[in-house]
């Protein structure tokens, strides 16, 4: 029996040409092109990061304002996504049960991306072949394990801080703001009935921020213009030449665990590997060009619930919780990697107690990365618990955006892929939904509830297995 009602699309009477045109895949790729293009012809007109242009500086703009309203919605957003899920868990038989599921394979999954992130780190040897001319420098953010458990602290009821540095609190604040979130929601829980009105109000109040936010995603590709074409003129090609065989390593090991070992976890649980990607591509292709998993979050539940079949019940507990918590890009496979660059560059020779030590603190130390742009926090938590030089995570800094879209692609595709498991061996996954094909208008039954119709037709749209 179907647990999740199946999703009645309407169907679709748009033509070849107005369909690719408003394809939400086909308006990223036409903007990472068009990006490309106007940061080289930047670049040939002269400007670059210390001599800006009119070209330059509108690229910039674009791009960095479309990060800003991403982030203006991230503390709102965070802290009644995760009172609505654990709230929602008073709907779900056997919550503890799945809690509990859905831990233990971000755990799985976590540690099986960072045992292959060492071992790419051990056999390409990024930090041994680093190009010339690299100079160490300071990173903006520090990360250590005390500065992380301070930061669960909040100082205040939002666990809000104030800086003129926002980079410099950003993983302590949203972990104090996850810490808050999470204690109201089971103080909520415990309170039972008296509680209602609030619960209800927040679960209102979810759906509001997400509908700005599907806003904001809507013009994901004009901000994904700004950004590659600004990337282009900052960095150009001559930092990601001296740095290629470490960003090859990294991809390579993003590479492998979205297509070899999802497929695998996918095929075992006797599931459609190709359903799993068409389901699941909408929200990667947005968490590439937004970085931000928490920019994505409404996306991501929204094809984990239509396309992959989970309920909404669980749905809207465990990847909520997943865009918080579960990095296997940001807090696996990068920082073992540049770990070990930091170690070859410098001509430390690591024991093998550090690389456990690199396991355990990818395993259990995600959530300081906390959904945002915030990798470099995880790689500094990584490099002080090992004892190395802070120093080399200044020469990793210039490719960083690079790195950071394919890092959250890969965080968000996770974070849909647990959910489905956990679902198909609690049998609560509707099998008949995330077999349907994926056509006609996405999401045009919605009605209201979390986009209407009439955004439906330029919604995004699946696309098939890449």
């Amino acid at each position: 029996m179907s647990t999740t009602a199946r999703a009645q699309k309407a169907p679709d009477t748009r033509g070849p040409v107005r369909k690719l045109l408003t394809s939400f895949g086909f308006q990223i790729i036409a903007a990472l092109v068009l990006g490309i293009a106007a940061g080289l012809i930047g670049r040939q007109l002269g400007a670059t990061a210390e001599n800006p242009t009119a070209l330059s500086a509108t690229l910039d703009t674009i791009g960095s304002s479309y990060v800003t309203l991403l982030r203006a919605a991230v503390v709102p957003l965070i802290f009644t996504a995760i009172v609505a899920s654990i709230s929602n868990l008073r709907r779900v038989q056997n919550a503890a049960r799945l809690a509990g599921q859905t831990i233990l394979w971000f755990a799985i999954t976590a540690f099986i991306a960072v045992i292959i992130g060492i071992v790419l780190g051990l056999v390409i040897q990024p930090g041994s072949r680093a190009g010339e001319g690299l100079e160490p420098g300071e990173p903006y953010t520090v990360g250590t394990w005390w500065n992380f458990l301070l930061g669960l602290i909040p100082q205040n009821f939002l666990g809000l801080t104030v800086s003129t540095s926002p980079g410099a609190t950003e993983g302590a604040f949203t972990s104090s703001v996850i810490v808050v979130a999470a204690v109201v929601g089971i103080a909520a829980l415990k309170a039972g009935k008296k509680a209602e009105p609030f619960l209800i109000f927040t679960e209102s109040l979810l759906k509001v921020i997400q509908r700005v936010l599907w806003w904001i995603i809507r013009i994901a590709p004009l901000g994904t213009f700004g950004l590659i074409g600004s990337a282009v003129i900052k960095y150009g090609w001559e930092k990601l030449a001296s740095l290629g065989w470490f960003a090859a390593a990294v991809y390579i090991g993003l590479a492998l665990v979205l297509f070899v070992v999802y497929p695998i976890l996918v095929r075992t649980h006797g599931l459609s590997i190709k359903q799993y990607f068409s389901g699941v591509w909408p929200a990667v292709q947005l968490a590439f060009v937004s970085r931000s998993s928490i920019g994505t979050l409404p996306l991501t539940e929204r094809v984990t619930e239509r396309n992959l079949g989970v309920p909404r019940s669980y749905a809207s507990f465990a990847v909520p919780l997943g865009a918080t918590t579960k990095m296997d890009g940001c807090a696996a496979i990068y920082p073992a990697i540049a770990a070990i660059f930091v170690a070859q560059f410098f001509g430390i020779e690591l024991n093998f107690v550090q690389y456990l030590l690199i396991v355990i603190v990818s395993v259990v130390g995600s959530a300081a990365t906390a959904g945002t742009t915030g990798a470099v926090v995880m790689l500094t938590l990584t490099l002080s618990t090992l004892g190395l030089p802070l120093e080399g995570v200044g020469l990793l800094l210039a490719i960083d955006p690079i790195l950071d879209m394919g890092r959250t692609a890969v965080n968000v595709a996770g974070q849909a892929l647990v959910p489905a498991i956990v679902a198909k061996r609690e049998g609560i996954l509707d099998e008949e939904l995330y077999n349907a094909p994926r056509e006609g208008l996405p999401f045009a039954d919605d009605s209201g509830d979390d986009a209407p119709e009439a955004d439906a037709a330029s919604a995004p749209e699946p696309a098939g297995a890449r």
